[in-house]
């Protein structure tokens, strides 16, 4: 049964040639909405998918060759419906990116189970949903890419995100899996990890972490669009944009205690 919130197209593809596609969640805003932007402007045709379908449809008012709607990642008739639409714009899907994601900043004790599942739900089911209604498409599209975005949250756990650290740990490990899993059927599969993004999910928490305090914000939605890029097109699994957040994931493989000392020290005010 198709979701009930039809997904409106927005300008309507040229069919007769052909053009790489791209479907992004979380598109409104943040990463999501700096990423479909990007790929418009370098000649994609973009499937920009929210929550907020206002949102969506504004940033594909400003692409050329766009389609936009209204998707709940951590529902399956949702995802169903928003396949169904951008397969019938395009009928490719170049890349897919699992972008949509929540964060919830606080100590472990005062963050709600409600509001802990509801992260599991986005953050995790959202990817395992995308890629599995995604993956019809994906294998009928030659050399095609899932970029699922991960977080430097799943190189240390961090605390006061304890919840959303482990999402992307589980994003981290379905990335590596599926890569092994999924190469065989011509899909490559990577993910981003960047620290903490100029980003309205970040401006909005209530309660500011004390990595946030000690790391800052280095990174613009327009910096990781950029790395998202690079993640589609080139060959590697984990993309890392920040060179410290990379020695941290070197140390951690290579001496863990020593890693878990300099976690300990940043969560330290």
């Amino acid at each position: 049964r198709r979701d009930p919130s039809a997904l409106k197209r927005g300008t309507v593809p040229v069919r007769s040639r052909v053009v790489k596609t791209i479907f992004v969640t979380g598109a409104a805003s943040g990463i999501g909405r700096a990423t479909a932007l990007l790929f418009g402007r370098r000649g994609f045709a973009v499937g920009c998918y929210d929550i907020d379908v206002d949102g969506a449809r504004n940033v594909a008012e400003a692409i050329p060759n766009a389609s936009h709607g209204r998707i709940d990642v951590s529902n399956e008739e949702s995802w169903t419906a928003a396949v169904s639409d951008f397969e019938g714009a395009y009928g490719r899907m170049d890349v897919l990116f699992n972008c949509a994601g929540i964060l919830r900043m606080g100590r472990f004790d005062q963050i709600s189970p409600a509001e802990c599942r509801k992260q599991l739900e986005v953050n995790v089911m959202g990817v395992v949903l995308g890629v599995q209604r995604c993956l019809p498409l994906l294998e009928r599209t030659k050399d095609a890419a899932i970029v699922n975005m991960s977080s430097a949250s799943a190189v240390y756990g961090q605390p006061e995100l304890a919840v959303y650290s482990a999402t992307k740990f589980a994003v981290r490990a379905l990335t590596e899996s599926l890569d092994i899993e999924l190469r065989p059927r011509g899909i490559r599969v990577a993910d981003v990890m960047p620290s903490y993004v100029d980003t309205p999910m970040v401006h909005s928490q209530e309660h500011r972490s004390k990595t946030l305090d000690r790391f800052g914000i280095k990174l613009t939605a327009d910096d990781v669009a950029e790395v998202v890029w690079k993640a589609a097109h080139g060959r590697g699994l984990h993309y890392v944009p920040q060179k410290d957040v990379a020695l941290l994931g070197r140390v951690n493989g290579l001496a863990p205690s020593l890693a878990r000392r300099v976690m300990h020290r940043l969560a330290k005010r």
